[in-house]
């Protein structure tokens, strides 16, 4: 039997989790695909939001707030890459400038620092810009983050505190008892005192396995190109659009890898699943890109993906108890700012929501720091030639295009929260980000990940259990 059990270990699960594990208390989470954060929390822009556009008094501005104050000591327990490059929201005409006035309001009602610019103040900062630029404003407390370590290490550092994970368990039914949930999924059962429901997209689907619900998630999709590190400075700053209904519209974005990042699209879909791209919405997202920056060399580009964002019907975040039971707990509708928003979140459901249900005693034994990593790209040549000779292994390149060494794959493998797939390494070490896009390093790692687990390389996928990347031997095919 365990105390709280989490379904979905998107970032917001995890952190759910890790906060949980500051107690004396038995804790699971249970999560449908192969790794963790490998939906909408590692496919997004990877932007942590200043919280200059969330309306007033929502809980996506109260949440943006709190949370974006939490990042600067929360990646440094969690060893994870943060920059604050702050945001400029751009007008491309006088009557937008006129509407900068609206998001400034908005801004200093929800208590988020900005400096109005004129136009030779914004192209001083980013001589990118279109010509056309009249003014806008700065947000210097946004930042830029890479949202697939963040996940990855704080799901470590939940497991090395006491966390229970259960990957591949989808969750079929769940059944109220008198003194606890049963859980049931493909494979298994699992018995619960508390539940908290923080499956994304499919959060509104086990809601109803609970009760009737008046609330649904229907996912917005997003696409997105990925550039190529072309000019380190090409843009500093995270530059967006004026916002609208469908969102903040589309941006350009250095990432904490030396990337630009271009998108996202806003496209309501039906498929909870559904993560293609096509021609059309990607032609959209270039056009509105290149309005504010005419030079984007889409040349450059290495890679396009989709993210899905749980859009929910309420239009803000969902985060309280089910109607019928406080036992049930659902934190749903996590989209933008929600990448942000997820450590306040975080202690916003254990404080406020869990606290009243169950006797919290504080561990003597919670530490908040993962287990550094080794940052072979942080050492001056003389500390990388000493740690080489010292550790060979790490000196062995597997991916020529993003510098990463078998030393630094062997070492996930030891952790906690290991790969077990051909973009659980990618996602952790950025192995296949590159230029070759995996076309040199994708057979290393494969033989790597087989080796180590003592299976087949037919076993090895490359996402989910279902993605297999070989189907045979070469010998044994007729």
């Amino acid at each position: 039997m365990y105390d709280v059990l989490i379904i979905g270990a998107g970032i917001t699960g995890i952190l759910v989790s890790r906060e949980l594990a500051r107690y004396q208390l038995n804790i699971a989470i249970l999560e449908r695909s192969n790794d963790v954060g490998n939906k909408t929390t590692s496919a997004n822009s990877a932007i942590i939001h200043s919280g200059c556009d969330p309306e007033p008094g929502t809980n996506k501005a109260k949440f943006n707030i709190l949370g974006n104050a939490m990042f600067d000591e929360l990646t440094k327990q969690l060893d994870v890459e943060f920059r604050r490059n702050g945001s400029l929201t751009i007008a491309l005409s006088e009557d937008q400038l006129k509407a900068l006035d609206a998001l400034e309001e908005r801004s200093k009602i929800n208590g988020v620092p900005f400096k109005r610019l004129s136009k030779q103040e914004v192209l001083a900062l980013e001589s990118h810009l279109s010509n056309n630029v009249t003014g806008a404003l700065f947000f210097p407390t946004a930042g830029i983050i890479d949202p697939f370590n963040l996940s990855i290490h704080a799901m470590e550092n939940a497991i090395d505190n006491g966390v229970h994970l259960f990957l591949r368990e989808e969750v079929i039914d769940i059944k109220k008892k008198v003194s606890h949930y049963l859980v049931k999924t493909k494979t298994g059962e699992y018995k619960s005192k508390i539940v908290i429901n923080a499956a994304g997209n499919h959060a509104d689907v086990i809601a109803k396995m609970v009760e009737p619900i008046d609330w649904s998630i229907i996912p917005r999709k997003g696409e997105y190109f990925i550039l190529d590190h072309f000019a380190k400075g090409f843009v500093e700053h995270t530059i967006f659009p004026l916002p609208s209904d469908k969102g903040k519209g589309v941006l350009i974005s250095p990432t904490t890898s030396d990337n630009y990042i271009v998108g996202p699209s806003s496209e309501p879909i039906l498929d909870k699943d559904d993560y293609s791209t096509d021609g059309p919405t990607l032609q959209s997202v270039r056009q509105q890109a290149l309005a504010m920056v005419p030079s984007i060399p889409f040349g450059k580009v290495i890679r396009v993906f989709s993210g899905l964002r749980p859009s929910s019907s309420r239009h803000d975040f969902i985060i309280e108890y089910s109607r019928s039971d406080s036992r049930f707990i659902n934190v749903a509708g996590i989209e933008s700012p929600g990448l942000v928003s997820s450590p306040a979140i975080a202690q916003y459901v254990v404080n406020e929501l869990v606290r009243p249900l169950i006797s919290l005693k504080e561990k003597s034994n919670f530490n908040p720091n993962i287990r550094p990593y080794v940052h072979l790209n942080k050492m001056s040549k003389k500390e990388r030639e000493i740690f080489v000779k010292e550790n060979p292994e790490f000196g062995e390149m597997v991916c020529s295009c993003e510098k990463v060494s078998v030393g630094e794959i062997k070492d996930l493998l030891v952790r906690s929260c290991p790969p077990r797939s051909i973009k659980g390494v990618k996602r952790r070490t950025r192995a296949g980000f590159g230029r070759c896009q995996g076309g040199f390093c994708q057979p290393k790692i494969l033989f790597l990940l087989a080796n180590h687990y003592g299976v087949s390389p037919l076993e090895i996928p490359l996402d989910d259990v279902d993605s297999p990347i070989l189907t045979s031997r070469i010998k044994e095919v007729k």
